[in-house]
């Protein structure tokens, strides 16, 4: 076996090829199609990219030019990026639900001349702005349902067509696969990762082969990773946690890559993988634990009575687990008895029960969301980082699992927090800057170190705590700091909360809108017999706004200083949404566009006249249509807040 750090010399192509010499026969992708799992090696993984590559080059695509890939988790987005890497073309990934109008602008940015879709939806995005995207020569498609009146049309390229292409061109030449890869080099940009777009229109960052396989490597050496471990890919492909798993840590490490059938049937289909470790972000984690919650509220009054006994038994012991602390006798045992009697099944039915390890990563988790899943056995852990540094710089470590931190720096990372606070890093995974942005790239990269724009400290044991965004950290009217990220965190921590804003900014006190969870409060609303048709319906309910709150109650009576306890909140009409500009496509708060946004509800939580209030509620769906509806939201005040 090659030493590890021998593999940076490698680019994502030639690890490939490398990977095939060592364990070519062996399963590299899995997919599920039509309820069936279908199995790709790595020396089919290699042939397909192998095609993929000399087809593109046959169809024009050239060194430097730009292939944009938009759709679901399949493998042939893999066999797609890798083969444009293959030529010298760099891969860029467009989150399969953006709208047309901003692909739009997205491919002129980044000046892309080819583009993968997976299906007839997203080509149809790309149709209705071609006459937009003039330098787009050739769209390739691989599911070929409803695309028939568009196979006359040479702009559009069937992806069985193309493998023709290339094994024809390989024929020809078969020595020209091999040249074309040993020309490229570690330090070449091979990807584009847009960033977040939390301020605006995403930036694409200019991703090295380097700078994944050097995540994979350090990901390793702090977690080791078997060759047969199985990972199920379920996140965009887009969000820099997933590339992160496909180009780094399979190549690093040669696990499994599992693609589910559907973005809808992810969570079904994890349970027939059962994987050996996950990634997510905080919104995964989030879902799950309203699932459980579920299972154990339709469950029988013997199993509730138990999970309640077992669940505080449970965190008693993962502080233990966590801190790598020895465990009392009596404690060790009831925890063993818990996890036969109620975790082992409960993990079992969600299928994590052979997880070993799980993270979470793109925004907070709150403490006792972690506290909860190592109660349960779930050994989930923090990580911490950015697109730029491809997606991670702290880490949690086994044993050594502090809640309110993000964990200890990767090996070969270097992290220091400036003088005023922001968090700062320096790494062989650290991007190379922003596509035509100089200005963006040296503020981004100013000394040398990368700046992440949040801050945060360097506790006594050595972990960061991130306190939230440096421009989103508030101040109340009296000059005191508190993090809106933290409070929204505690808030979200109730079954009944799936989002939550944190005003307060230059304020006497703090508010909160709230998005009540649908499916948690839906339930409940069904147990206590109230009638309800639609979440705008339910989330106006009086006896809903009861629940929440006592949710608020709850917190306020836990806050470590009285300028952290709410005062006001109102319980959102609409959830918010990545269609409606309120989310990122990975799901963080959009802060300065929701407050901008929702003004008059801003405003009605500061004045303690207003107890309800006429608003119009506006919606876009996927497809761009809009529509506007009247509502009428309630204000609550909180009784001992000041």
């Amino acid at each position: 076996m090659k030493d590890n750090t021998e593999l940076l010399d490698y680019t994502i192509p030639q690890l490939l090829r490398w990977r095939v010499k060592e364990t070519g026969t062996k399963v590299a992708l899995r997919e599920k199609d039509f309820g069936f799992w279908n199995n790709y090696t790595w020396d089919e993984y290699y042939a397909l990219v192998r095609k993929v590559a000399l087809g593109l080059e046959k169809v024009g695509v050239q060194k430097g030019d730009k292939l944009a890939l938009i759709g679901d988790n399949i493998p042939e987005m893999l066999f797609m990026a890798i083969g444009a890497q293959s030529i010298g073309a760099v891969s860029a990934g467009i989150y399969q639900t953006t709208l047309p109008e901003e692909i739009d602008q997205l491919i002129n940015y980044m000046e892309v001349t080819a583009v993968f879709c997976n299906d007839q939806e997203q080509v149809d995005k790309l149709v209705e702005v071609r006459d937009r995207i003039p330098k787009v020569r050739k769209v390739i498609y691989e599911d070929p349902r409803g695309m028939r009146s568009y196979r006359s049309d040479d702009w559009f390229l069937f992806i069985e067509d193309l493998y023709e292409l290339g094994a024809a061109a390989d024929a020809e030449d078969p020595e020209r696969f091999d040249t074309l890869i040993d020309q490229g080099k570690p330090e070449d940009v091979c990807h584009f990762c847009l960033t977040s777009g939390t301020t605006g229109l995403p930036k694409g960052s200019m991703m090295t082969h380097k700078n994944y396989i050097n995540m994979g490597i350090q990901i390793s050496k702090v977690d080791k990773l078997e060759n047969t471990d199985e990972y199920l890919s379920f996140l965009p492909f887009a969000w820099i946690g997933e590339q992160m798993n496909s180009f780094g840590v399979a190549m690093a490490t040669g696990i499994t890559i599992n693609f589910p059938e559907s973005v809808e049937t992810s969570m079904e289909d994890l349970k027939e993988i059962g994987p050996h470790f996950m990634f997510g972000a905080p919104r995964i984690y989030e879902t799950i634990r309203s699932q459980i919650w579920l299972k154990i509220d339709e469950s029988y009054w013997l199993n509730r009575l138990l999970y309640n006994k077992f669940i505080k038994i449970g965190e008693k012991a993962a502080r233990y687990r966590m801190h790598g602390e020895k465990m009392p006798a009596s404690l060790r045992f009831m925890a063993w008895l818990g996890k036969i009697l109620v975790t082992d099944p409960l993990i079992n039915q969600i299928g994590l029960r052979r997880l070993r390890r799980a993270y979470t990563g793109g925004a907070a988790l709150g403490p006792e969301l972690f506290t909860f899943y190592q109660a349960i056995g779930v050994n989930l852990k923090q990580i911490y980082g950015q697109t730029e540094i491809v997606g991670i710089a702290y880490m949690h470590r086994d044993g050594d699992v502090r809640p309110d931190t993000v964990g200890k720096p990767l090996p070969e990372t270097e992290c220091k927090i400036s003088e005023e606070g922001e968090i700062l890093s320096r790494s062989p995974s650290v991007c190379a800057g922003y596509y035509k942005m100089p200005e963006q790239t040296e503020e981004l990269l100013e000394d040398g170190w990368l700046h992440s724009g949040d801050a945060g400290y360097i506790d006594e044991h050595g972990h960061l705590v991130v306190i939230d965004r440096v421009a989103d950290v508030m101040h109340n009217s009296k000059g005191e700091m508190f993090s809106p990220m933290f409070l929204e965190n505690k808030l979200k921590f109730s079954p009944y909360i799936k989002e939550a804003i944190i005003f307060g900014d230059k304020r006497d006190s703090v508010s909160a809108l709230i998005n009540i969870d649908p499916i948690v409060v839906g339930k409940w609303a069904e147990d206590k017999g109230i009638s309800f048709t639609t979440y705008m319906d339910l989330s106006g309910k009086l006896e809903v706004a009861g629940l929440i709150k006592e949710a608020v109650i709850d917190i306020n009576a836990r806050a470590e200083k009285d300028y952290f306890k709410i005062k006001r909140f109102a319980i959102l009409y609409k959830l918010l949404d990545m269609d409606d500009g309120e989310l990122t496509k990975t799901g963080k708060l959009r802060r300065k566009f929701v407050m901008e946004k929702y003004k008059d509800l801003y405003d009605a939580l500061y004045d303690e006249s207003i107890s309800r209030k006429k608003v119009e509620a506006f919606f876009q769906y996927q497809d761009g249509q809009t529509t506007t509806v009247e509502a009428e939201m309630s204000f609550y005040t909180m009784e001992g807040v000041a």
